[in-house]
């Protein structure tokens, strides 16, 4: 019982090994971004293209946030860093009272007093070796304001909207922390889990308690070594503190509260949400706004740096100035008015060049600028919860689809349907994360549809290739090399096995050939044969695409559709057949001027119903025809020499290729067959032939249906005629005989015309 219908059954055994194995690579690929295998090439990877997209986005100034650089101008100009206090208690005032900034966040953590002023000296001194010394310590205690470092800072930054950096540290608590944002307490019992530290380095008590607040600015770095995320809060002991970003725009929006929002139901969260216990989101009430400024939050409250630009002054995000510009008021002020200010530094001694994945040595400070721009922007980067699924279902028709398509495709075609598919998919995802905010994963799915073009090439390569080269083994021999090539593209439509078709058969000898091989020393008649062979050959292979059969001592076999089946195999055989007589004449002229005896042949042509394919014994096989029609094609081939005539074909083949013109023969009774079959002698293309040709021909017909009638008389006068037109036509001579015989021996009224041959 048939399950497929043959055509499907077909296409299933071509196919059907490798579209298992694209479907495959498709349920490994699903299953890689399911989480059920981790491949960590393929993580690699996207962290690779992750990269790549953000480098491909061209960075647009935002002039709402400023770094206030303390480079190598700087430290040239003001001395080198870290400057003392009193410097950087003139640059919170230039920033707070000159520029009139929104706010300040300072990169920097000074967690240890200032004692450059020389004052401890002077002190030391009071106390001690001149302390009987009249006024001197008067004169001391008069300079303690003014050389108290520290102190002229934590007046510069009272009532200022300044934010100080600091750093968390496992083996130490060193300084004063700012109020927290919330605690453990407040969240009602609730576990949001968190990047944290037990200890901290933070700034001088007097420092922290003036500044408005203080933000975490300590990196997360991937395994790797790259930064790609940043927490926007940590947890310090039962405190969920703010980063450096956080922080600073909360105070530059005036923000009167950041809250933690949960979501209601348990079997309403997300993934994430989940792994924050909760938590889905940060609600900053920013001035009387009554509707919150929303930051969503990653696992363990983090979120996905969106680098801006290669970063640095000519990385084109965030305008740069230098620190001992705004020092000494080099600075339009309409650059800082109202504008969050970032302080740090980019010089490379300082050591805060982070490695990223648009950059190897990023500016830490600029980290925090576009952490600020996101939150502004309420714009984040984030992976949503349905990527998985989006991913899985991309792969899973990306994957299904490459394989149908590619096993059945061309090479060109398939690279370009890789090609655009890939590029589709590279556009879907960067469209998905420029205007979407999306945080999709493309690398499993470029490397399937690699994967799936791979496996077909090669599978093209190893298999198809070995077929086509199969192919050429057993046909290369009889088709021309072009033929081949045709059928190497689909080798399958070809075989050796045994069938029957409507075919045409050639044979072509050699006449007297035997008186000739006595004429010829062995070096000429292998000269002479082996130039008649191959021409006759090339005429068979190459003009009209027939498949060359054997050569039988001097003759040649041929015939036309197949293995490439031609529906109009008979015009191409008797086309192939004026050619080789064309090529016959002009070996013989070669042939006589060399000295040799002529060359004349005799060609057979018969279409029908042929047994085509691999014959023979075990020792030796070959491609052929067998049947009726080829043995009557042997006949016709024999009695060319009979009609005198270069080339004769059966009425099945006259009938198949109507475009030539004919002179009809005779009808014969081959030996082997009992029934009589016309016999035709074709002249040129119908639309070729000459008036005088044609005229002749048509004298011809009236000469062969006169004798058909035993009207003698008038075939004899007609033919007279013919001779007078061409006298060499052996035609002419034959039936100027067979008249005069049956003038002796009439056939009587029951004659049918028809001459029996009793010989091969």
């Amino acid at each position: 019982m048939r399950l497929l219908p043959a055509k499907w059954s077909k296409t299933l055994q071509k196919y059907g090994a490798r579209w298992i194995l694209g479907l495959g690579l498709t349920a490994v690929a699903v299953l890689q971004v399911s989480g059920d295998i981790n491949i960590d090439s393929i993580e690699r990877m996207d962290t690779f293209f992750s990269g790549l997209r953000m480098r491909l986005v061209k960075p647009v100034l935002d002039p709402k946030i400023v770094i206030v650089d303390i480079d190598e101008k700087s430290i040239a100009e003001v001395g080198h860093f870290p400057w003392n206090r009193k410097i950087v208690a003139q640059l919170v005032t230039q920033l707070t009272e000159h520029y009139e900034v929104a706010a300040a966040g300072f990169d920097i953590v000074f967690p240890e007093a200032d004692n450059t002023s020389g004052y401890d000296v002077l002190e030391n001194l009071a106390q001690h070796d001149l302390k009987d010394v009249s006024g001197f310590r008067t004169k001391v205690e008069s300079l303690k304001e003014a050389l108290d470092y520290d102190g002229l800072l934590a007046s510069a930054l009272r009532e200022q909207p300044v934010v100080l950096g600091y750093n968390i540290a496992e083996d130490q608590r060193k300084g004063k922390l700012p109020d927290p944002f919330f605690t453990a307490e407040s969240l009602n019992g609730r576990t949001v889990p968190a990047f944290g530290s037990k200890g901290y380095l933070a700034n001088l008590e007097r420092l922290q308690s003036a500044a408005a607040t203080g933000g975490i600015f300590t990196a997360l770095p991937d395994p790797d070594g790259i930064l790609r995320r940043s927490a926007l809060l940590m947890r310090i002991g039962d405190g969920y503190y703010p980063t450096l970003s956080l922080a600073t725009a909360a105070v530059a929006l005036h923000a009167r509260a950041i809250s933690p929002s949960f979501s209601k139901n348990v079997s309403e969260m997300t993934a994430s949400e989940r792994a924050n216990g909760g938590l889905d989101k940060l609600l900053m009430f920013v001035g009387q706004e009554k509707t919150p400024l929303v930051i969503p939050v990653g696992e363990n409250l983090t979120g996905v740096i969106e680098f801006r630009g290669t970063g640095g002054p000519k990385g084109g995000a965030f305008t740069y100035v230098s620190a001992a510009d705004v020092l000494a008021g080099r600075v339009k002020k309409e650059v800082l008015a109202d504008r969050i200010i970032l302080v740090g530094t980019t010089a490379p001694g300082l050591l805060d060049l982070r490695p990223t994945p648009v950059n190897n040595e990023y500016p830490g400070v600029e980290v925090h600028a576009n952490l600020i721009k996101s939150i502004l922007d309420e714009r984040f980067k984030l992976r949503p919860d349905f990527a998985d699924g989006i991913e899985g279902v991309q792969l899973g028709v990306i994957g299904v689809l490459l394989s149908i398509a590619l096993a059945v495709m061309p090479p060109l075609a398939s690279i370009l349907l890789a090609a655009v598919v890939a590029g589709g998919v590279f556009g879907f995802n960067y469209w998905a994360y420029t205007e979407m905010d999306w945080v999709l994963k493309m690398a499993m799915t470029l490397v399937l549809i690699a994967g799936v073009f791979v496996l077909n090439v090669a599978w093209g390569y190893f298999f198809e290739v070995r077929k086509g080269r199969a192919l050429v083994s057993r046909f290369g021999e009889y088709v021309a090399p072009e033929l081949v090539a045709e059928m190497a593209d689909d080798p399958e439509k070809y075989n050796m096995d045994g069938e029957s078709r409507e075919l045409t058969v050639l044979f072509v000898d050699v006449r007297g050939f035997t008186t000739i091989s006595e004429g010829l020393t062995p070096k000429q008649l292998r000269e002479y044969i082996n130039l008649y062979l191959t021409a006759m050959s090339e005429d068979i292979r190459d003009s009209h695409r027939g498949t060359l059969d054997k050569y039988i001592g001097d003759a040649v076999m041929a015939f036309w559709g197949a293995p490439v089946a031609f529906a109009d195999h008979a015009s191409r055989a008797v086309a192939t057949s004026l050619l080789m007589q064309a090529s016959a004449r002009r070996l013989n002229d070669d042939f006589i001027a060399r000295g040799w005896p002529p060359l004349k042949i005799g060609i057979g042509l018969n279409s029908g119903l042929m047994h085509v394919g691999d014959m023979g014994s075990k020792i030796r096989r070959a491609y052929t025809v067998m049947g009726d029609a080829v043995n009557l094609g042997s006949r016709l081939e024999g009695i060319t020499k009979v009609y005198g005539v270069g080339i004769t074909v059966g009425e099945a083949t006259r009938a198949a290729a109507p475009e030539f013109a004919y002179r009809e023969l005779d009808l014969v009774r081959v030996k082997g067959k009992n029934e009589p079959v016309a016999i035709f002698e074709p002249l040129a293309l119908d639309k070729d032939l000459d008036p005088a040709s044609r005229h002749e021909l048509e004298r011809w017909a009236l000469a062969l249906a006169a004798v058909r009638a035993q009207q003698w008389d008038q075939a004899m006068e007609i033919i007279v005629e013919l001779q007078a037109i061409s006298p060499d036509r052996g035609l002419y001579v034959l039936y100027t005989e067979r008249i005069a015989y049956y003038r002796a021996h009439p056939p009587g009224e029951g004659w049918d015309g028809v001459t029996t041959f009793e010989t091969k």
